[in-house]
């Protein structure tokens, strides 16, 4: 035993220091180890990547009435049913989860006729506490005409305190720049991030402006939504600098609201019976109608996109066209005028194509407000390809059955009863009438894959 013991140490010592003493040539560098594991454990370029895009969750309102539309929205894209009342599982069955990189959430975020408070704010916040596998920091925000502040109390000050894209405020609205994936650069009512080779551009509704534009001082105290999109000539000069300046990238603009004449309700004077206006003007209620030209209060000047005269989006993306034989950029996503999916008004349904470019019109998720069907869409696309896939996700389906009739014709709303709508809106999930396949300009070159720790 003692000549096996002492046989068993030597052993020990000469291997450990032949070990620690191989010559220069055969000895291997700990940091090329290191390099060599970091390089087999890098996770690979994902061969999709997918923009979860909808709008008008309406917090407000559907609180009041024990609707957390967010919250759901979040949970069925992770999976999570368990909270669903047994007879809606019965009756609409269960939707499939599904996978998104960045969410670009467009706008009316509350409900308020008059400029919303902190509460709602706190509403808007505490629905994120439901995502589990997702960053808060992975949804991307625009403000919309019921986000926005009288003029003298802070130009999107409501906005800025509770959504937050540029991270400003994280005490009040929970996001923190240091998680994300993707960083913005801007202002808050203008700003872009690009992942992989995709250019997103934002643009925030600017309701903050003085009478008839927006909602005016507070000294007025002037109630209602003041519908019609108004951006400034600055927001605009921006988004067009961007848009020639990245003329290899494909290009995503947002904003609350889609130009004249590309998607169903967005026609002048189509917004009457959808959205209110104090003012008595529908012409411009259901798209971009305004562009700021001065916002000094002692000189407030604007003009309008009306027919027969287009504002400056149009006019560029059609000269842009007709003089390169091209599209200026690739999707606009917009939302507002609230839809039911099978909506088409003047031949123009949810998703069109004017100038080469692809108008989406979102809206929304809410359950209450103006009672529609709550919905959102899906752009997905592939690594290497030219052509991204488009699809329509239906939140609940059977939400007929929750809204009084009354509530509906009061907003201006054919009631549809408990029947679902022609077209088969039964269940909850993808809506397979709405997938459609679209080109882009360029092929797409993903980002890397994501590196931040998982929160699961």
């Amino acid at each position: 035993m003692k000549k096996v013991t002492m046989t068993l140490l030597i052993f020990n010592f000469v291997f450990f220091y032949s070990c620690n003493n191989t010559s220069s040539e055969n000895k291997t560098d700990t940091n090329e180890v290191v390099k060599s594991e970091k390089s087999e454990t890098k996770k690979p370029k994902p061969e999709k990547f997918n923009v979860w895009a909808a709008s008008d969750p309406h917090v407000t309102v559907d609180a009041m009435h024990g609707v957390e539309c967010m919250q759901l929205a979040f949970r069925q894209s992770e999976g999570y049913f368990s909270f669903l009342p047994e007879h809606e599982r019965q009756l609409a069955g269960i939707p499939p989860a599904f996978d998104w990189d960045v969410m670009l959430l467009a706008g009316d975020l509350t409900s308020s006729q008059y400029p919303p408070l902190d509460g709602e704010g706190e509403i808007f916040v505490r629905e994120f506490e439901t995502l589990k596998n997702h960053y808060r920091e992975d949804v991307y925000t625009l403000a919309g005409n019921h986000d926005g502040s009288y003029t003298d109390t802070g130009l999107g000050s409501w906005f800025q305190k509770w959504a937050d894209p540029m991270g400003e405020n994280t005490a009040t609205s929970g996001v923190n720049n240091d998680n994300r994936r993707f960083k913005p650069e801007g202002t808050w009512e203008r700003y872009k991030f690009e992942a992989g080779n995709v250019l997103f551009l934002m643009l925030a509704d600017q309701n903050s402006a003085p009478n008839p534009v927006g909602r005016g001082n507070s000294v007025d105290n002037k109630p209602g939504g003041f519908p019609a999109g108004a951006v400034t000539r600055e927001t605009f000069n921006w988004w067009k600098e961007q848009v020639l300046a990245n003329q290899d990238k494909i290009i995503i603009t947002a904003h609350h609201h889609v130009l004249r004449n590309t998607t169903t309700i967005s026609n002048a004077g189509g917004g009457a019976g959808i959205h209110a206006n104090n003012t008595g003007d529908f012409e411009g209620a259901s798209y971009l109608y305004y562009i700021i030209e001065n916002s000094d209060l002692d000189n407030f000047e604007y003009t309008m996109s009306r027919p027969g005269e287009p504002g400056p989006f149009e006019v560029f993306l059609e000269e842009f066209e007709k003089e390169n034989g091209k599209p200026a950029i690739d999707v606009w996503v917009g939302a507002h005028s609230h839809s039911h999916p099978q909506d088409v008004k003047d031949g123009r349904s949810l998703i069109e194509q004017k100038w080469g470019v692809t108008f989406m019109q979102v809206a929304a998720l809410t359950h209450y407000h103006s009672g529609r069907t709550p919905m959102s869409w899906m752009l997905s696309f592939s690594e290497g390809s030219d052509t991204y896939d488009i699809g329509n996700y239906i939140h609940r389906a059977p939400y007929y059955n929750h809204i009084p009739k009354s509530m509906m014709e009061s907003k201006g709303v054919n009631a549809v009863g408990t029947e679902a709508p022609e077209g088969g809106l039964e269940k909850n999930g993808w809506y397979e009438p709405n997938a459609q396949t679209f080109t882009l300009r360029h092929k797409f070159s993903g980002p890397e894959a994501d590196t931040r720790p998982e929160l699961n």
